[in-house]
């Protein structure tokens, strides 16, 4: 192996440059909740101390609460319905600091997590209720609509009798222990867009978050951080609960026993006030809101010197921002990572300055990580400084896509290597950078846009003839979905027309934003729809301001 890249050229595989990092034996029955309360249990974290602030309604949960009300709630569930380790339980919730107490009661219990987007429309959710078979459902009185009838209904979390379920003074001791879970065990289910098609729902094991969590704890341990008193981080949450982001986040603010701010509805603003308020640390950012930081002159009405740094992923950042951002908040560290739902979060990261000012690269392989450059067309592993399709394999790659195995067998092959559908090559020094995705994901702030769904319901539209969609450079989002419609002999319909079509059907995010009419949509002669003509139609003709 080159000690530089990490490379061998033998099997043609990239390393991590760092050691590896122990797990847990695999026989060992162990839930991704037992392991992070093991680790938080051995720090010496104060009680009294703030898990969790929801900044728009003012609630707040210290640590002691939070394990107080996990603990209840595991029991109560236990007690009062009659749940199965691996039944699922579907999340359908803006964030709250009632979410994270459900989340780790489930795990605790070896029920899978399978939290959506709340502002999902009613069949966007039934195709993930047909996915993952949920038999029950924690909602709120917003989104309780949107839910079919499930075997043990519906549980409210904005209501007394979930409240109740929070503060049982009568639990026996331990009883949760008495459930066995497997690490092989799924977790959770989080949905992610296929390549094609409709959107699936990724299989997370207890090993993958436990896997994920312990290079979180060898890494603030080797800071010279184990049990010795540290400054406690606050971090705010950009990124939605439901996001494997946000997900893989939550466990690792507990596992350090760090405090986290929640808002139900983002707002840039509302944003930096709450920077302020509570001293914030630290967040996850998507480009676009690293592109507010830079532009906006809101930044210069509050006090953001409690920042140290910001974890900047979902989609790739541009130099020129990075070098912005740095110039505007030069105490910020800004640090780029690359992962993916399938990997449980990050597969990638830059540590420290000098690997952050590494700009347009989203770091070095994770530790326990492998990695491969594989050229599409004959299959072949490539060194660095040559690009072709990612490919990931370690102990945080997913188990598979639920109900899917044809999907699954297409994204992992039998040697356990995950393809990742993105154009990336390894530098000198084995730095990551991703180039283009092979995949036809449009990335909207840093949400995943199947081209595939919107096209299917342009379809349906009684005017259009046919239609694709592609993404287009946006300075804010990253990219927006736009459409290429033919129109039926004779229609009128027009570009708004076909975006209120689509608006009335899809979540805010996956609304097309920009219309095209054109005479025939280029394809394969296998029926392929050629996006890249169309996407190089769409610069060529100046619609880009990039």
């Amino acid at each position: 192996m080159d000690p530089t890249t990490g490379f061998c050229r033998q099997t043609g595989i990239y390393n991590c440059l760092t050691p590896t990092i122990p797990l847990p034996p695999i026989s060992q029955p162990l839930s991704a909740a037992e392991f992070c309360f093991s680790i938080f249990n051995s720090t010496f974290t104060d009680g009294a101390t703030t898990f969790s602030v929801n900044t728009t309604t003012g609630e707040a949960l210290s640590y002691s609460q939070f394990v107080s009300q996990v603990r209840s709630l595991a029991y109560s569930l236990q007690q009062r319905y009659s749940l199965s380790q691996h039944d699922v339980a579907f999340i359908l919730s803006p964030p709250s600091i009632h979410v994270p107490v459900v989340y780790f009661a489930l795990l605790s219990l070896g029920i899978v997590v399978s939290p959506a987007n709340p502002l999902s429309s009613k069949s966007e959710i039934a195709h993930q209720i047909q996915l993952s078979k949920p038999v029950l459902a924690f909602v709120t009185s917003e989104t309780s609509h949107k839910i079919p009838s499930l075997t043990h209904g519906t549980i409210l979390l904005d209501s007394p009798e979930f409240l109740s379920l929070l503060t049982q003074s009568n639990i026996v001791n331990g009883l949760t222990k008495s459930v066995k879970v497997n690490q092989s065990d799924t977790a959770a289910i989080l949905y992610s867009s296929g390549t094609t098609g409709r959107v699936k729902g990724v299989m997370i094991t207890h090993r993958n978050l436990i896997a994920m969590r312990a290079v979180i704890h060898h890494q603030n341990t080797n800071q010279g951080q184990g049990n010795e008193k540290r400054p406690r981080s606050v971090t705010f949450f950009t990124v939605p609960l439901f996001h494997v982001f946000g997900f893989f986040m939550l466990l690792a603010v507990v596992l350090l026993g760090n405090t986290v701010v929640l808002v139900e509805r983002f707002d840039f603003e509302e944003m930096l006030r709450a920077v302020e308020k509570y001293k914030v640390t630290g967040m996850p950012v998507s480009p676009p809101l690293a592109v507010a930081f830079v532009k906006s002159d809101l930044t210069k009405k509050y006090d953001l010197s409690s920042l140290q740094g910001l974890g900047c992923g979902g989609a790739p950042l541009g130099k020129d921002i990075a070098m912005r951002f740095n110039e505007k908040f030069p105490g910020v560290l800004l640090v780029q990572g690359y992962g993916l739902t399938e990997t449980s979060g990050g597969a990638t990261r830059a540590i420290g300055p000098e690997e952050a000012g590494r700009y347009g690269s989203v770091g070095r392989l994770a530790e326990n990580m492998e990695g491969k450059i594989v050229d599409p067309e004959t299959g072949e592993a490539l060194p660095p400084g040559q690009r072709g399709e990612l490919w990931l394999r370690g102990p945080t790659v997913m188990k598979g896509y639920v109900g899917d195995e044809k999907a699954t067998a297409e994204t992992l092959d039998s040697e356990g290597w995950l393809k990742t559908g993105d154009i990336c090559y390894f530098d000198s020094e084995g730095f990551l950078y991703v180039v283009d995705r092979l995949k036809e994901l449009i990335k909207y702030k840093a949400y995943q846009v199947p081209p595939a769904e919107l096209e299917h319901l342009l379809h349906s539209h009684p005017e259009i003839v046919d239609a694709a969609v592609i993404p287009y450079p946006d300075e804010e989002a990253g990219q927006i979905p736009m459409a290429y419609v033919v129109r039926n002999p004779g229609s009128n319909i027009t570009q708004a027309q076909v975006m209120d079509f689509i608006a009335k059907q899809v979540a805010p995010y996956k609304k097309i934003r920009r219309v095209a009419f054109i005479n025939s949509i280029p394809k394969t002669p296998a029926g392929k729809i050629l996006r890249r003509e169309l996407i190089n139609h769409s610069l060529s003709n100046g619609l880009s301001k990039l």
